[in-house]
């Protein structure tokens, strides 16, 4: 009987997940303009893409991203965790100043971005130009360009991530936070064989979201740069939007959109193993 509490659910996850998913898969083997009737074509989305050096491209600067955010928003939101650890009064207030670019929208986080950092006649960039300190502006330089968009989004995400530690840390046992600061641990100390191995779990669960997020990454990339210049921060997601919506190559886009998937599933299995480990413990 109990059962039968979850059957709304699964509808509604049949039909807005199950459903979609199936169609991509099918029209990712299909040729069709978003217009006219679809037309079987094997593998010759797949092979366009492959031969298509912009995939390729897209492919290598999604892997730049995840490393990027495995690494940069990690450490931070770990560092500032154990100062909030540390510095117990007024870390509620530096959570939710640290929370804060979370909760903002994102294009409205990325057009600030554009207008108050990097535009060179409002941003801070043209104060500087304006001063005698010329800075290039990332968003307009190919090997800069992602990572000019990487930089909003690591403002807007590390935040969550210092939470999340922040939660995590204070299940420590504190019992073994005093023995090490009896034992004149410093603070890297403490970092290394206290505070990290106690919280493994939560790291390894965020790294592997993160993965998956990567993969999705979409807005900021399309909102400030469109994948420019030269598609130089082009990501997958930016370039299935554009062949399925200025291409009007639906089945090369639901073939990107795949690959994509395919990622996501990867880190979905590693989630679902440390997941089922845990359980037996």
């Amino acid at each position: 009987m109990h059962r039968l509490y979850i059957v709304p659910t699964m509808i509604i996850n049949v039909v807005i997940v199950l459903v979609p998913a199936l169609l991509t898969v099918v029209l990712a083997f299909c040729n069709w303009d978003g217009i006219s009737a679809p037309t079987f074509a094997g593998l010759d989305n797949f092979r366009a893409l492959a031969a298509d050096r912009v995939f390729w491209s897209s492919l290598g600067n999604n892997f730049v991203w995840t490393f990027v955010f495995l690494t940069v928003p990690i450490i931070m939101g770990l560092a500032a965790a154990s100062m909030l650890l540390i510095v117990r009064r007024g870390s509620n207030f530096f959570q939710i100043v640290y929370f804060l670019p979370v909760v903002i929208a994102t294009a409205i986080t990325a057009r600030v971005w554009q207008g108050m950092i990097y535009s060179p006649v409002t941003g801070v960039f043209g104060v500087l130009k304006r001063y005698g300190m010329p800075v290039p502006n990332p968003l307009t330089q190919p090997p800069l360009a992602l990572f000019g968009v990487a930089t909003v989004d690591l403002w807007h995400w590390w935040g969550f991530l210092c939470v999340i530690f922040f939660a995590a840390l204070r299940q420590v046992p504190q019992e073994q936070i005093e023995a090490a600061r009896l034992e004149g641990a410093t603070y890297f100390q403490m970092m290394r064989y206290v505070l990290l191995p106690g919280i493994r779990p939560t790291i390894t669960l965020m790294m592997i979201m993160t993965v998956i997020w990567s993969f999705l990454a979409f807005d900021f990339v399309y909102i400030m740069t469109q994948g420019g210049p030269a598609f130089s921060s082009e990501l997958l997601s930016t370039l299935a939007y554009r062949k399925a919506f200025y291409d009007l190559n639906v089945g090369q886009a639901a073939a990107a959109a795949l690959v994509i998937s395919l990622f996501g599933l990867v880190g979905t299995f590693f989630y679902v193993r440390i997941q089922t480990r845990e359980g037996e413990q």
